[in-house]
């Protein structure tokens, strides 16, 4: 299949920024969430699994410079031995920590800085991003470039709290804005198809997105997960997902309503086939990217072709 050329992808911008292909090591540092502690509630956002999307390597008991090692002599057998690794702290919301113990997961990847690592990518929600975090992520950025992806998931509020993810649209764009503002790159999550949010809110959300200036964006279908809220209303009847066709149609409305400039990191989602209840073509990354370009192609349209937003200039 031919690479796409109506949105702009993650792949050639990696090889394009570092000169080289790029993979992602994803790292468990143990973080938690104010969604399940009952800081500010209990059971985690309903899609959430309890590994909070991660691999839940800590909880195996194996520590964050073991997981480093091991993951960096795997992709060192990947490419000729020429691929550059972006270390992902990726389970939960890992600035939502003491200010000791951001130290010492940082102090990690600090240690190994250098090739094969070309960047430190940091997982959080737009409400557990403090000031003191983002000055710890800055001198980091020092060492190797930091990329900090926050979870918006749609741009409705009262979506927002009927899935007990129990921020705001206004939090997330004013954490996008500091993060920005403090010289680091900024990517967004979100879903598409959360009950209640509907294709105009798939629209609106990536209006916001734009809006933001956010530098990649991370995008896909609801995914019900066995251990979430949502596995008990989809087995009920209560809860619907998108068929391929329907999530195509919507993520082309949301690519053309980006940015022309922001990089798509990811189009769709997975799961282990064990943990996945439904949609059941989930994990054919390649056919939504192709229905994606030829939906567009169909439309005359591309990313962008939408979009009233008109961010400021930045490098991407």
């Amino acid at each position: 299949m031919s690479l796409p050329t109506r949105f702009r992808t993650l792949r050639p911008w990696l090889e394009q920024r570092f000169a080289r292909p790029v993979h992602r090591l994803a790292l468990d540092a143990g973080s938690s969430c104010p969604n399940r502690d009952g800081t500010k509630g209990r059971g985690g956002c309903a899609y959430c699994d309890v590994e909070g999307s991660g691999t839940g390597a800590l909880k195996s008991g194996l520590d964050l410079a073991s997981q480093l090692e091991l993951g960096l002599a795997r992709l060192a057998r990947r490419d000729d031995g020429r691929a550059g690794v972006v270390a992902y702290f990726q389970s939960y919301s890992n600035t939502y920590v003491s200010p000791q113990r951001l130290d010492e997961v940082l102090a990690v990847v600090e240690a190994r800085a250098g090739d094969p690592l070309v960047a430190v990518s940091v997982a959080t929600r737009p409400d557990t991003l403090p000031d003191w975090a983002l000055e710890r992520l800055e001198r980091l950025a020092r060492t190797l470039p930091v990329w900090v992806e926050l979870g918006l998931e749609c741009a409705d509020d009262r979506v927002l709290l009927a899935i007990n993810r129990l921020h705001t649209t206004a939090e997330f764009e004013d954490a996008a804005s500091r993060v920005r503002s403090a010289g680091l790159l900024c990517v967004a999550h979100v879903i598409l198809g959360l009950p209640g949010d509907g294709r105009e809110g798939a629209r609106r959300t990536a209006e916001v997105l734009a809006r933001s200036a956010v530098e990649g964006v991370k995008v896909h279908q609801l995914l019900v997960l066995r251990k979430t809220q949502f596995a008990a209303e989809w087995r009920a009847g209560r809860l619907s997902v998108l068929d391929f066709e329907t999530y195509v149609e919507w993520l082309a409305d949301f690519v053309e309503r980006l940015d022309a400039q922001q990089v798509l990191h990811r189009l769709t989602g997975d799961a282990p086939a064990d943990e996945l209840l439904a949609p059941c073509w989930a994990r054919d990354k390649n056919a939504v990217r192709g229905a994606l370009e030829t939906e567009l192609v169909r439309r005359s349209s591309q990313q962008g072709q939408s979009s009233a937003a008109h961010p400021a200039d930045r490098t991407l």
